[in-house]
């Protein structure tokens, strides 16, 4: 068999003619050059390992259903994940707002879309498979990562194929992308024919994305020599023994809601050991929204995996709103959650009360400690998940 390599920034002006006149298809170019050939090429006769990566025992949860991870689908996904034709003006792909760099978020607070800002910082993608929640975005209103892989791609204000305000609707990606050689090759290699198609596309990029997985840091390696996440972890420094004591035992509240015990209960809602939300979570109390007035919608939360990058820095701000950059603040919002109601989780409503840790700045500092063993390395620089564009 020959081996097949595939150039994967062949870029072309297209046309295409209907009965009644000529229809220019724009596809993402150097402005002084039709052609432009880049030199990443994908080899599709020894594709990287999507499939088949090393899980460890103790991950147990995960929301893959009825589209297995394979190496083929993978490729596709990803040429697709990081591929600005995907947006109405080619300015925008999955990967400029889920960024390698910054553990697959967004160092801004908003993102940049086609018409403008998201309304929401952009969640971390890392280790999205590993989570009973299967329901995506901060509202859970998609439910299957495959159908949330095309909805920003249908936002008006993100990708712009939203058939609104004169703009076309994902039939002309359809279209656009069958005009483009290596999608042809691409489609055909893994399907047996040149036809684009949303389930097709939602169920590359859902395999990629579930590909995205992060088991290299040093809360694995820990964890990895005892029984279960509750006893010291002999790699661990004191300090990071304490913080996950911290995190995994459950607070003893007054009847007032004012904490007089035990740990500070974020396990009950970041399981470990792969840190998915509980999906019966509620909000966290808080409900600000980037476009003003209130979001008490926001009942997801990605893995805290990679919340900091090797570098100890902040993988971009937190929450839906982006509030801060320092992870003491997220503390310090835990230590005195500010107002009941507005489907506030119960667990952080004690005796009626909203919580109050009372934590020490000892404490604080521990957790931080023991969050920070969460990070691994591989995601930052692994070219399985890179951009095959640059």
């Amino acid at each position: 068999m020959t081996k097949l390599l595939i150039p994967l920034a062949f870029l072309f002006l297209f046309s295409s003619c209907d009965s009644s006149e000529e229809e220019v298809i724009e596809v993402d170019i150097e402005q002084s050059a039709i052609l432009v050939q880049f030199e990443n090429r994908i080899d599709l006769t020894n594709l990287p390992n999507y499939a088949n990566q090393e899980i460890p025992s103790y991950i147990s949860k995960d929301n893959t259903t009825t589209n297995p991870i394979t190496d083929n689908g993978s490729i596709l996904g990803r040429v697709l994940f990081y591929d600005k034709n995907l947006s109405i003006d080619n300015t925008v792909a999955c990967a400029s707002c889920h960024q390698q760099s910054f553990g697959f978020s967004d160092g801004d607070i908003a993102s940049t879309g086609v018409n403008g800002s998201t309304g929401r910082h952009s969640m971390r993608l890392v280790n999205a498979r590993f989570a009973d929640e299967v329901n995506f975005f901060w509202d859970e209103r998609s439910t299957s990562l495959e159908s949330q892989t095309t909805q920003p791609i249908q936002d008006h204000i993100e990708m712009g194929f939203s058939g609104e305000e004169g703009n076309d609707d994902i039939s002309r990606l359809f279209e656009k992308l069958e005009s483009i050689d290596y999608y042809n090759e691409l489609f055909t290699f893994i399907y047996g024919d040149t036809e684009v198609n949303e389930q097709r596309m939602q169920n590359a990029l859902g395999q990629f994305i579930r590909s995205i997985q992060s088991f290299d840091s040093k809360y694995d390696l820990g964890r990895a020599q005892v029984n279960n996440e509750n006893t010291d972890f002999p790699n661990f420094s004191e300090l990071e023994n304490e913080g996950k004591a911290l995190f995994m035992d459950r607070v003893d509240f007054n009847n007032n809601g004012v904490r007089v015990g035990g740990g500070i209960g974020c396990n009950a809602c970041h399981r470990a050991p792969e840190f998915d939300i509980d999906p019966r979570s509620g909000n966290n109390g808080i409900i600000a929204s980037l476009s003003g007035g209130t979001d008490t919608e926001v009942t997801r939360s990605p893995s805290l995996r990679d919340l900091f990058n090797t570098s100890g820095e902040v993988n971009g701000p937190f929450m839906h709103t982006g509030f801060s950059e320092d992870f003491e603040d997220v503390l310090d919002h835990y230590d005195n959650i500010p107002a009941a109601g507005n489907g506030l989780d119960r667990r952080l409503n004690p005796m009626g009360n909203t919580q109050n840790l009372n934590m020490t700045q000892g404490e604080k500092d521990a957790v931080i400690a023991f969050i920070k063993t969460l990070t691994g390395s591989d995601i930052y620089s692994n070219d399985k998940w890179s951009d095959p564009f640059n």
